[in-house]
């Protein structure tokens, strides 16, 4: 291993920072907009599929949907609410990745981001200290599982995929980028870090 990859949601941050639940938990109680309307006229749809991966801006795609499922709130307060209420973070990885890093290995994180969140995450949480930087959907114009998006990130390493450790939550993630060569660890609640160092050095 020579870089390692870590995934984001699910892996280093979980839900509410107050208690690990889901942002959109309170998310009629404080804003007034039901989580399954969100979802579905927003989340489910293609506007974010165009967003993830860079083709369309969050801010006026958003302001349009809710325009017409929520028209007292803004896209900007929704933004806010998301992004604070989703910022999580697991303190033990990170410090463990930390002590890893220290040794030498390099570390990017590998997620499946629109460009906002992605900066926020960076800058705003402060993982640009714990990482040498970001692969993103948005970045990539590709989210995981395709293989495009492993390769792309594979490229602007220069290493061999074989050369690259990554760790994320989500089974189909996992496969692709077995598929693609790098090594992958499947995390899950209760995952270490060293018990996937040992499995990269199987």
């Amino acid at each position: 291993m020579k870089v390692l990859m870590v995934d984001v949601d699910g892996v280093l941050v979980h839900g509410r920072p107050s208690d690990g639940l889901h942002y959109c938990t309170d998310l009629e109680r404080d804003l007034g907009l039901r989580r399954d309307l969100i979802e579905q006229e927003f989340f489910r749809t293609p506007h974010w599929g165009d967003i993830v991966t860079g083709r369309d801006d969050l801010e006026p795609r958003l302001a349009s949907v809710l325009a017409k499922i929520a028209p007292g709130l803004s896209a900007a307060t929704l933004i806010d609410y998301w992004f604070e209420n989703d910022s999580g973070l697991d303190r033990t990885l990170l410090t463990d990745l930390a002590a890893l890093r220290a040794t030498g290995i390099p570390m990017f994180l590998a997620t499946n981001q629109e460009h906002r969140r992605a900066a926020y995450l960076m800058d705003n949480l402060g993982l640009s200290s714990y990482f040498d930087g970001i692969f993103y959907s948005a970045m990539l114009g590709y989210q995981k599982p395709a293989s495009e998006f492993f390769r792309l990130a594979t490229e602007r390493v220069g290493i061999e995929p074989s050369e690259i450790a990554f760790i994320d939550d989500y089974p189909a993630n996992i496969e692709a980028a077995r598929q693609f060569g790098w090594k992958a660890m499947h995390w899950a609640p209760g995952s270490r870090l060293e018990d996937a160092l040992a499995t990269f050095s199987l």
